[in-house]
């Protein structure tokens, strides 16, 4: 059973005495000083490193709104970090949380996001100003669709400007008033479709994308896990199975990882929500536990785990992995020198500050960082992106011919085998993929690569994962900029 510990080490209040923002900055600060850190280690030129880390536009929008017979000032924000490779690619949020710098940081950590998994956009972000909860859903559709006339009528929406996805307080039911306006103001765009992902199926989606975070999440841990130097430092045996996992947060991204880490043998021992936690050194049942939310509204009175009041307290339980998938700077210095996880893997955009990553990383825990691990959404958006613009479903055309290509070759086989398959197994073999299976495939490889081009910087230049995939992300940010040239100069 769990038991939170409410002491203090003795040492660690010389740790808070320094919380100062130098070391607790907010967010855009503490993406800004990532970026300074890595800089140092890449092969970009001064110059292309102010350009690099720069945003370069910003939209800042207020519009009213009636509520209750009352007019509601409503404001939004859109952030183009870097338009190095277009479209601007980043999801739009609606929280009361939500303000200017917040944006800029999320629009920058998509820019190092797409470019150290070798997406070709640049990065974007949204917000609005709102609590989802206080709005109705028809109000919420009027607020959806007046914010993006303004992307329309300022040129920060498009299937080559800027592309849209869900992100916090929005989905597919967003993402869908969102296509409809547009194609609506720019009824002559026959792509006005990508004009935005993580749309419904029926709206132009891609099989596969819903889950596509979570499951970028459970493949980035799979391979820093399957490292020989990962598992001699943190003493892990490499695999899935038998792992103990603490994930913080339940919505899309923590569901959809703690799915797959269980359903490959993983056991996920806690589940913490913003009011809960649920623990159960057994490991839960994701589905079930999942089930009794959507029935009761929270995890209070689940009977198969241990029900925590101070939630946040399980993040310090001592585990295998833990995966903070809720939102930024959930760890800090108030808390950093309490983690007992091995290896950390940030499922949230910035949930570890710059003070509290030094302090983990002293104490021997290894982080796998968030531009790396939860790229898989925007790996996804942008399969589902190149189908929209090609206006076809993947496997539509070669589906059948690789069944019948295979259903050959196994003839061959059993001619020679002697013995007969049966209509089971042969369906097995000769099956040719579905559209999810490719979208899969895809974002494996996908994660795969970006995973070992981190390793392989981190090796030679003896930095953090942190560092090394930003590193990477800079230097090809770099290239690319260079490779362009400049109209006005090329000094």
């Amino acid at each position: 059973m769990f038991v939170a510990v409410h002491c203090l080490q003795a040492h660690v209040c010389c740790l808070t005495d320094f919380a100062t923002e130098e070391h607790e900055p907010k967010f855009l600060k503490a993406v800004e000083m990532f970026f300074d850190r890595a800089a140092k280690y890449s092969d970009a030129s001064e110059e292309k490193l102010k350009h690099i880390k720069s945003t370069d536009s910003v939209l800042s929008v207020t519009f009213p709104m009636d509520k209750d017979g009352k007019t509601v000032m409503i404001r939004g924000y859109r952030s183009q970090h870097s338009r190095h490779r277009l479209p601007c690619k980043g999801g739009i949020r609606f929280s009361s949380e939500v303000d200017l710098q917040e944006v800029e940081a999320l629009s920058a950590l998509m820019t190092y996001k797409c470019a150290v998994v070798d997406v070709p956009f640049g990065g974007g972000k949204g917000g609005i100003m709102i609590d989802p909860k206080d709005w109705t859903e028809a109000e919420l559709e009027r607020i959806t669709r007046r914010f993006t006339l303004e992307l329309c009528q300022k040129n920060f929406i498009g299937p080559g400007v800027d592309v849209p996805a869900p992100d916090v307080g929005t989905g597919a039911r967003e993402m869908g008033w969102i296509a409809d306006t547009y194609r609506n103001f720019n009824p002559q765009d026959v792509n006005g479709t990508a004009c935005v992902t993580g749309k419904a199926l029926s709206l132009g989606g891609v099989r596969g994308r819903t889950e596509a975070t979570g499951l970028g999440v459970y493949y980035g841990v799979r391979e820093f896990l399957s490292f020989p130097e990962v598992q001699q430092k943190i003493k892990h045996h490499g695999n899935i199975e038998d792992t103990s996992v603490i994930i913080q947060g339940f919505g899309n991204v923590g569901y959809w990882a703690s799915k797959f880490f269980e359903a490959n043998g993983a056991k996920v021992v806690g589940i913490v929500e913003h009011d809960v936690a649920a623990y159960n050194k057994d490991g839960i049942n994701i589905e079930q536990l999942s089930l009794w939310r959507k029935e009761k509204g929270s995890f209070k009175g689940f009977p198969d785990a241990q029900i925590i009041d101070r939630p946040m307290s399980l993040l310090e339980a001592e585990c295998d992995v833990l995966i903070p998938a809720a939102l930024e700077r959930q760890i800090g210095l108030r808390n950093a020198h309490k983690i007992k996880a091995k290896l950390i893997g940030e499922a949230a955009n910035g949930p570890i500050t710059p003070g509290a990553d030094e302090v983990i990383r002293k104490n021997g825990t290894i982080i796998v960082p968030d531009l790396l691990l939860n790229a898989g959404g925007v790996c996804v958006s942008y399969f589902e992106w190149a189908k929209n613009l090609s206006h076809l479903r993947f496997g539509r055309m070669n589906k059948r011919w690789d069944e019948r290509s295979k259903g050959q070759l196994l003839a061959l086989v059993e001619g020679n085998a002697g013995r007969p398959l049966s209509e089971v197994e042969r369906r097995q073999l000769i099956h040719g993929a579905e559209e999810h299976e490719l979208v899969y495939s895809g974002l494996e490889d996908t994660m795969i690569v970006a995973c070992n081009e981190t390793r392989q910087t981190a090796i030679e230049k003896n930095i953090d994962y942190r560092t090394a995939a930003l590193t990477n992300s800079i230097n090809k940010i770099a290239i690319s900029l260079t490779g362009s040239g400049s109209i006005f100069t090329h000094a």
